[in-house]
């Protein structure tokens, strides 16, 4: 079973590539919690989703932890990668996100696969319900799926964050809408969405990129790619999005997103803040006996 994991974000808002920084006295990264829980939860591949300029440093720094573990490939999102007819516009600095990364693993994943980003923490019981759905599926199923988390569980204090609100119906995803900007004000939840300010419960389901696709997903992802560019070349700054991408599957009746949930708490570094945040849940589970003091033999 293959784990793939996004890794080419620049990670502007943190101010530094946030993958690979350190958030235990052992120097260990949040991917190596995610590569942990991956490998206990019967998986035994990984691909990294990277910008081929990194690909020195994360093979050094992260690869080489685990190599006599699991599987380790890498796959490159490339700027330039674009549909025919199309130029990377004058000024464009960042990668295109994670509606484009997903599209590098294609040729290199061929069988159904689990997705997540690299910042991300998501707890181990999530790895076991994508595993456990995904060795049910052949490769062209049309039955993909998803792990949710309730949106207040997901916030960050230090400012906005970009989450993709779910409406869910009978189990499945019925659809998913990408809030760009939720924060807090005051004890309130707030979105910005077609201009104007909304108040959220706190309690709505939302995308954590954290996805299990057969390779039949691969057909919308291209539709829904050219489609962006067609509407985006312009721009220095828009991203496509995985979850955008995942919902157009639904909405373009082209499959089924099977909808779970996880008990266990996400957390993750979109801001410098956040750092300690992470190092106190993480250090309160190895104290706990979740996670190994050391998890990898050192080199």
């Amino acid at each position: 079973m293959t784990l793939v994991i996004l890794a080419a974000g620049m990670g502007s808002r943190y101010g530094g590539l946030k993958q690979i920084d350190p958030v235990t006295s052992e120097g260990e990264f949040i991917i190596d919690f995610s590569v942990y829980d991956a490998i206990v939860s019967g998986f035994d591949r990984v691909v990294f989703v990277i910008k081929r300029e990194n690909l020195d440093i994360f093979r050094e720094t992260i690869g080489k932890r685990f190599e006599n573990k699991i599987k380790v490939e890498y796959a490159f999102q490339e700027m330039d990668n674009l549909p025919e007819g199309f130029t990377v516009p004058e000024g464009r600095k960042k990668p295109w996100g994670t509606g484009q990364a997903i599209l590098s693993c294609k040729g290199i994943v061929n069988e159904p696969f689990m997705v997540i980003n690299a910042d991300d923490y998501y707890g181990r019981e999530a790895f076991k319900i994508m595993n456990g759905h995904l060795s049910g599926l052949d490769a062209n199923s049309t039955e993909h799926a998803m792990v949710g988390y309730i949106l207040e569980n997901t916030m960050s204090k230090a400012g906005s964050v970009s989450r993709g609100v779910c409406e869910v119906k009978d189990g499945y995803l019925e659809s998913m809408r990408e809030n760009t900007k939720i924060y807090y004000e005051g004890s309130k939840v707030i979105t910005e969405l077609d201009g104007e300010k909304k108040e959220l419960t706190g309690k709505e389901w939302v995308s954590m990129n954290l996805f299990g696709f057969s390779q039949k997903a691969f057909e919308t992802f291209h539709v829904y790619w050219d489609d962006f560019v067609a509407n985006n070349i312009t721009s220095e700054k828009a991203e496509a999005l995985l979850p955008a991408a995942a919902s157009q599957i639904v909405t373009d009746g082209k499959g089924k997103i099977k909808f779970y949930s996880s008990p266990e708490k996400w957390f993750g570094m979109t801001y410098p803040e956040d750092r300690e945040i992470v190092k106190q849940e993480i250090a309160a589970k190895i104290a706990g006996g979740y996670y190994p003091e050391i998890l990898w033999e050192k080199q």
